[in-house]
């Protein structure tokens, strides 16, 4: 028997030049289809994805980003590209009165002191009072004639690089839920922050510091106090560190009596006994995440001090700040929007900086909830937050860094276009409130939908905060269908089973 009678009879065809090149020719069509399958997820079960049974609310496959346990930072890919790379998040607990800052409406003045049909009896804190006009004046800003109050000066004159959304609305009208729904979709407590699905996608390029990091007001944590830069049930890994320029990380320093020898003695004991560890207990996400997050400590005690020193920066870039001048509290904030800045440039992707806590219920005392004497208190925090803020987007983009970096200016919701019945503040308003972005990927000097002529209730292309954190998450280059974490036999997302891109909004 010679060598070809011993083949069987498939295995004789396989050596047909003819059959050989057909059936090339048939499997590269058959895997260009698998890509374009996988690119539109219609494949049933793709590679690190879920199995059949786990679809989205959509029908899609979810998108699970490859995350090696003893490495959970490490950068990853986004779904598709898009230039924005970091995000600042700038959040202002308490709710900035819409009307008196970015959101004209010169209806109020022709009806100031009047309480016309239509408007509630009652509002959340209790009975209305009659319509007020602004605060503030409002004047033509820049280029593109933005109308802003003089409350904001400084940011008033870089709106031709906003991008503004007028008509956002909430599903709530309390501040804990408020916070939670915007920085975490859910206005329960438990999910994780934005910053967080983020981190888990797309893991960092520093991997000396934190990937997510939270800086607090000066005046302590906001009302969702951690929950705001929490992981809930995300890894541990991805949760947000939070410190500030005044206060680092707890434990941070080595102390006096142990030498620095010693220290990175111990230090690489300790990474051998976790390594030992871990191979006792593979695929064991939680503790791989917290084994990482010693090790990130650990290279943080040099990577954070290097970070937090402002000495380096020179006379003119502190006084653009703010950091001397005004009250004390602007120049705790100045500074930390300057560590916000150095973080960013040493490639952290998620930044969330806040202004305005919540210790004692606010009041606008210690945030924008103007319950009473808002001409005072929102003069007050504006004083704290507008120099520094506007610095801050203006270093960026002198550094060339809006190229790269995602600016997002939010609050949990707006301000009512009546007085309340004290006569001296608004309540608060979850149908029609203002954000703003700045920077990749978004229409510079553009403004998106409208309220109604007072204000009072969003009206053309009303927005939720749903499609808002939709479109943050596509900025970032990430499927908001897509991204999602199994978990307690749903699928879950940032944007629950809600949301659209807002594509208007898109450069």
């Amino acid at each position: 028997m010679n060598e070809a009678e011993r083949l069987s009879p498939q295995g004789r065809r396989l050596l047909d030049r003819r059959n050989f090149l057909g059936t090339a020719g048939l499997s590269t069509a058959g895997l260009a289809l698998t890509s374009l399958l996988s690119a539109d997820g219609l494949l049933g079960n793709e590679p690190g994805n879920a199995s059949p049974e786990h679809l989205t609310a959509g029908g899609q496959a979810p998108i699970r980003p490859d995350i090696d346990p003893g490495n959970p930072y490490a950068e990853r890919p986004s779904h598709f590209d898009m230039p924005a790379k970091q995000v600042l998040m700038i959040y202002l607990p308490g709710a900035v009165s819409h009307i008196d800052t970015f959101d004209y409406k010169p209806e109020l003045t022709k009806l100031h002191g009047q309480k016309p049909p239509g408007m509630p009896e009652v509002t959340f804190e209790g009975p209305t009072g009659n319509i007020a006009k602004p605060f503030w004046d409002f004047k033509p800003r820049g280029q593109t004639g933005k109308m802003v109050s003089d409350l904001l000066p400084h940011l008033a004159e870089q709106v031709d690089d906003f991008c503004f959304f007028h008509s956002l609305s909430t599903d709530t009208s309390a501040h804990p839920q408020g916070e939670n729904f915007m920085n975490t979709g859910f206005t329960m407590e438990g999910f994780p922050s934005f910053g967080s699905w983020v981190t888990y996608a797309l893991g960092t390029e520093n991997q000396e510091l934190p990937a997510f990091v939270a800086i607090n007001d000066p005046r302590g944590l906001a009302r969702s106090g951690k929950n705001n830069f929490g992981n809930g049930f995300l890894p541990a890994a991805f949760q947000g560190t939070d410190f500030t320029a005044k206060n680092p990380p707890n434990n941070l320093y080595r102390p006096d009596r142990l030498t620095a020898q010693a220290d990175r003695a111990t230090t690489h004991l300790l990474e051998k006994l976790n390594a030992k560890h871990l191979e006792q207990y593979p695929g064991d996400a939680n503790l791989a995440g917290r084994i990482a997050s010693y090790e990130l400590a650990g290279r943080m005690q040099t990577s954070v001090p290097n970070v937090m020193d402002l000495s380096g920066e020179t006379e003119a870039t502190l006084k653009s700040y703010g950091v001397e001048g005004g009250s004390e509290l602007r120049g705790h904030y100045a500074r930390n929007c300057l560590l916000a800045r150095r973080l960013l440039e040493k490639g952290v992707r998620v930044v969330q900086l806040f202004n305005g806590s919540d210790p004692a219920g606010g009041n606008g005392i210690t945030n924008w909830d103007s319950h009473a004497n808002i001409a005072e208190t929102h003069a007050m925090q504006a004083e704290i937050m507008d120099q520094p803020t506007a610095a801050l987007i203006a270093d960026l983009k002198q550094r060339g860094m809006l190229e790269h970096t995602l600016v997002v200016w939010a609050t949990e919701f707006g301000r009512m276009p009546f007085l309340q019945a004290n006569g001296t503040g608004r309540d608060h308003n979850p149908d029609a409130f203002t954000c703003f972005l700045a920077g990749a990927g978004v229409k510079p000097g553009f403004s998106y939908g409208e309220s109604d002529e007072f204000g009072f209730k969003a009206t053309v292309n009303k927005t939720t905060v749903y499609d808002f954190n939709a479109t943050l998450l596509h900025l970032m280059g990430l499927n908001h269908e897509r991204l999602t974490f199994y978990h307690n036999g749903l699928e879950r997302r940032l944007t629950n089973v809600h949301g659209h891109v807002v594509k208007d909004v898109l450069a």
